[in-house]
């Protein structure tokens, strides 16, 4: 879905045929135009905003060891700067007011530290002065990048987010007692954001960083947000931070509902793809996502959205198409910042695909419902190991048309009710998982997760291996009583598909239940994924 806003009016025949009685109603009609005009900006945010996001093929450097010239380095941003440009100017016709492009996707990545030093530029924080790099270019020096960007900002007139890297010198000014890199500053991952008219308005350093060689973590977490007159406030996270408590779950506490997310995402079937998981975030905290990720098949890149609670607009590439960019334009609700301490109330969630109609205004689209006491004690059935993600998950067959099912491990037991739909007669093999752990490979964290997957064959040892394409229509279930707040629901569908559940519940005492049925294509997995913060560093 895309959305566009077009204004003015159309004459059906020339202006020398037009009436004076005509000429004069239209008139009327543009000095009231004008006036509803005025006192809607003069009345706050609109209720909906056309958000844009680009999935970028970025133009590479095809040595990224090898330390280039400043000279250089500008030459080989401009080349993607050049398609950024181009971009910024299709949202624009389309009516975006904010427009998000990837992390990485100016420079590239597999820098060394030394290596990226052409590349970087010192960043000015926009809390400490207001500076517009399009209007000011003279003020710092070596800020080439971020002059084009404002100026991009300027030229389309709409908020533009762009990932870059920032060269702070040591002490920082925000941290003066950190302990300094031993070559004597700081190099960060960083998102910056600039306003309509090209000012600089945010700047937020990645916390946690992924095998990034040439960057730092800051020294101390950042929770970082800005505020947009057609929306109100926004907040910065970066690719591998969604998984963590800092910045997301802070930014979730300050009561911020609407996150951009530049990333550089290498797809995790079967639990952890691209849009799967955008997806869960939005639906599990209730959330606008604005995810902008780069298209590179080699390193199994691809994945882009823009989600609401009840709605995604998203694109996935399949294995063989066109290595292409793909820009995603939507019209999108205005979420509303909680309270702090504000309750949840009871809502249910409407099911959508691409509509704006729908969405939850509360902490929360689950509805507060009593679980089915004969599901939750349904009885468990044989049960095997396998790796799923490299997490030794603990299993169990689904080996009938439809029927219940358990699973435990550790404290953590998840519940199934399912029915294969009749005309299917694919022999697919299904399993119920259950993981409550750490999970300690390509990062650390404590994940509780619930999830029905298909196997990629026949026998138990290839459950858990990645599968994109499925037969099996499902009508289900799935409930587990999890240890945390933090449970980001998914289905995946056949060539990564994503549905809407039909309904997600959850009660006081940490049950939730996710119900789905009248599927579009077999089921790939289906997965209640929680994330235990609280115990990432026991």
């Amino acid at each position: 879905m895309t959305g566009s806003h077009r204004s003015g009016f159309t004459f059906d025949h020339p202006v020398s045929r037009t009436t004076a009685k005509e000429m004069c109603l239209l008139a009327v009609w543009l000095v009231l135009s004008v006036r509803t005009a005025a006192a809607k900006a003069d009345s706050g945010p609109d209720s909906s905003y056309v958000a844009a996001v680009y999935e970028h093929t970025l133009i590479l450097n095809p040595d990224p060891q090898v330390r280039l010239s400043r000279t250089a380095a500008l030459r080989h941003v401009h080349q993607n700067l050049d398609i950024y440009d181009q971009q910024a100017a299709r949202a624009a016709q389309q009516g975006a007011q904010i427009l998000v492009f990837p992390e990485d996707g100016l420079q590239g990545f597999n820098f060394s530290r030394s290596s990226i030093s052409g590349y970087l530029e010192t960043i000015p924080d926009p809390e400490d002065e207001s500076w517009n790099p399009c209007t000011e270019p003279q003020r710092h020096n070596n800020t080439e990048v971020l002059h084009t960007l404002s100026c991009m900002a300027r030229r389309h007139s709409l908020y533009l987010v762009a990932n870059m890297g920032d060269l702070q010198p040591c002490p920082l000014k925000s941290s003066p007692s950190s302990t300094c890199p031993p070559d004597g500053h700081w190099q960060f991952n960083t998102n910056v954001v600039f306003r309509s008219d090209g000012e600089l308005v945010a700047r937020y350093h990645k916390e946690n960083l992924y095998f990034e060689q040439a960057f730092d973590s800051p020294p101390q977490p950042e929770i970082v947000t800005f505020d947009t007159p057609f929306a109100g406030k926004f907040g910065l996270l970066t690719c591998f931070d969604i998984l963590f408590k800092e910045p997301t779950v802070s930014l979730l506490e300050k009561g911020v509902r609407q996150l951009i997310f530049p990333t550089a995402w290498m797809n995790q079937l079967p639990l952890l793809d691209t849009i799967q998981f955008q997806r869960a975030l939005s639906l599990g905290a209730n959330v606008t996502l604005l995810a902008a990720n780069i298209r590179n098949e080699q390193l199994i890149m691809t994945g882009s959205g823009i989600y609401t609670p009840f709605s995604a607009t998203y694109h996935h590439a399949q294995k063989g198409d066109p290595e292409e960019g793909k820009l995603l334009v939507a019209t999108v609700p205005v979420l509303e910042s909680w309270t702090t301490g504000e309750e949840a109330t009871e809502t249910e969630s409407t099911p959508s695909t691409d509509t704006d109609s729908g969405y939850c205004h509360r902490e929360s689209c689950f509805h507060y419902s009593r679980p089915d006491s004969d599901l939750a004690a349904a009885s468990s059935s044989h049960t095997f190991i396998s790796s799923m993600m490299y997490d030794m998950f603990k299993f169990s067959i689904l080996s009938e048309t439809e029927g219940k099912l358990s699973v435990c491990d550790d404290d953590l037991c998840c519940h199934l009710q399912y029915r294969k739909l009749p005309q299917n007669s694919s022999t697919e093999l299904y399993a119920l998982g259950a993981f409550a752990g750490t999970h300690t490979v390509n990062g650390r964290y404590a994940l509780q997760a619930c999830a029905l997957i298909r196997c990629a064959g026949l026998e138990e040892d290839s459950c858990g291996r990645p599968v994109e394409e499925a037969e099996t229509k499902m009508d289900f279930q799935l409930e587990g009583k999890f240890g945390t707040k933090y449970v980001y629901p998914s289905v995946l569908a056949s060539h990564l598909v994503l549905e809407q559940p039909e309904h997600l519940g959850k009660t006081a005492d940490g049950r939730v239940t996710m119900k789905h049925s009248n599927m579009s294509g077999g089921l790939v997995t289906a997965c209640l994924y929680g994330r235990m913060y609280h115990l990432d560093n026991v």
